[in-house]
């Protein structure tokens, strides 16, 4: 059976790695963090909130990188959020925006409501230019489960996008096996997907190191430190972290260079799905 490392024209034995930095558009901090990842660091691609407050500036910015969108259906961050971009009374919460976990969302959302929702964040982000690279899903919203899986999969065939999936522990949690399902529909993703949200960055370079056959996704959320990313969130010493460690690491590079880690993104992975 061909793997996903011969698909992109290596062999089996290749180590693939795809840098993700996530959550553009979510304020002007990560905006900086994030391009600057891509144009002077190691990250190989980028995710888009779409109804993330800066996205609309982070589109201005926008030179063709292989950015997918990072479709989005929570507003986790206690004082600072977000809504949706459509008419979608069931995927707000009492203060207006989306809610803060997935479990409410579960329990609240209505299927067709969300179903425009991600479909109205694709569409945008083509028209505001993004030529998109993949799908991926905040906080796993649309991963874990089996309806909003449903919905995940329609817009990756119908748009003709690879997807973020998790393996292992996420699946037999999910209970159900959605990497088959995407499988069963031509639908490309990762062979390993690394998820340690906000990790820290000797974890990360670890990880980095340490890489099976294959192609492996490690995802990182880089910001400038500056004072809105202090306001914004608890968490902003360590997205500062995750910049220095893809921008200013050079002994990471070294490491890569060592390995034999190339690095690919998913953009390789959207061209192979198209060619079948």
């Amino acid at each position: 059976m061909t793997t996903l490392g011969e698909r992109l024209g290596r062999s089996p034995d290749d180590r693939l790695l795809i840098l993700t930095a996530d959550l553009l558009g979510m304020c002007h901090a990560t905006n900086v963090g994030v391009y600057e990842s891509i144009r002077s660091g190691l990250a190989t691609g980028a995710g888009l909130m779409v109804p993330g407050p800066w996205a609309r500036d982070a589109a201005s910015h926008y030179r063709g990188e292989a950015v997918g969108v990072h479709l989005t259906l929570n507003a986790e961050l206690d004082c600072y959020r977000w809504r949706a971009i459509t008419q979608a009374p069931s995927l707000h919460d009492g203060d207006g925006g989306f809610p803060r976990t997935v479990e409410d969302l579960w329990d609240h959302a209505d299927l067709d409501e969300t179903r425009r929702e991600c479909r109205a964040q694709l569409e945008r982000a083509v028209l505001w230019g993004f030529d998109i690279s993949h799908l991926s899903t905040h906080l796993g919203a649309l991963q874990n489960r089996p309806e909003f899986f449903d919905l995940y999969l329609e817009l990756a065939v119908d748009f003709g996008l690879p997807i973020r999936l998790e393996g292992g522990q996420a699946e037999e949690g999910a209970g159900f096996p959605f990497r088959s399902l995407a499988a069963d529909e031509g639908v490309l993703t990762v062979d390993h997907h690394r998820s340690r949200r906000l990790a820290d960055p000797a974890s990360l370079e670890r990880i980095a190191m340490d890489l099976q056959p294959g192609v492996t996704e490690i995802v990182v959320e880089p910001a400038a430190d500056t004072p809105e990313l202090r306001a914004v969130c608890d968490e902003w010493g360590r997205r500062v972290e995750h910049r220095d460690l893809v921008c200013g690491n050079t002994e990471l590079l070294a490491d890569l260079d060592r390995g034999g880690i190339t690095l690919a993104s998913w953009r390789d992975l959207r061209d192979a799905q198209r060619t079948g």
